[in-house]
């Protein structure tokens, strides 16, 4: 199937879309254990690989746009899983971007563990509260994530479409639809490639859903 045929009728019922969020492909960050935030850093083989597979995983769920952060990691894998199914270049949304981790980004967590051993075990545990200096804020990045999903909703209105982000940005997206408090710290961690379904209707803007 053309991930870029046309969905059954029942696919736009009261104008739903599907978005499917996913996290990019792996870098040599993520092996390393440093923290990338807004700190631009390219995919590895390993990860290009990843978006390769995630091409073909994906391709007969009939996706008409691909869209995402600008970093050059989820950008990337974007890029390679488009081509893959003869679609347009993706489409850039600055609110799908990592959250800004102010002066801590590049630093490894090992070096993180000695200097500020306290933040260190807020980053493990994902903490969305963790004070990160000349940073951004969990409300604002909260704001901005769900502003970005809720605009490419309603300019692609019943259709679906596939969004490359990044692993807090998903946690972000989590919270909101499992209704918890932004600062709510959770018992998952999005693995690369891993994805989350989401249906938009005029009624219900954001809710999980699966890829049917």
């Amino acid at each position: 199937m053309n991930p870029s045929a046309p969905l059954p009728p029942s696919a736009h019922i009261k104008g739903t879309t599907k978005l499917c969020v996913t996290r990019h492909g792996e870098t040599d960050w993520n092996i390393t254990g440093i923290l990338q935030g807004w700190t631009d850093v390219p995919l590895n083989d390993t990860g290009r690989q990843q978006a390769r597979d995630l091409a073909e995983t994906l391709a007969d769920c009939g996706f008409t746009l691909v869209c995402t952060s600008p970093l050059r990691r989820s950008a990337e894998t974007a890029e390679i899983i488009a081509a893959a199914w003869g679609l347009p270049p993706p489409t850039v949304s600055e609110g799908l971007k990592e959250r800004h981790f102010g002066r801590f980004q590049g630093m490894p967590k090992s070096e993180l563990l000695i200097s500020h051993p306290g933040l260190h075990q807020e980053i493990v545990r994902r903490n969305p509260a963790c004070p990160f200096e000349e940073g951004e804020s969990v409300g604002h990045f909260a704001d901005r994530v769900l502003a970005a999903l809720e605009e490419i909703a309603h300019t692609h209105a019943g259709t679906r479409v596939l969004i490359i982000t990044h692993g807090w940005v998903m946690d972000v997206i989590t919270r909101h639809l499992r209704h918890l408090p932004r600062t709510a710290v959770l018992d998952l961690k999005r693995k690369n490639g891993e994805s989350i379904w989401i249906a938009s209707t005029p009624d219900t803007p954001l809710a999980e859903s699966d890829a049917t």
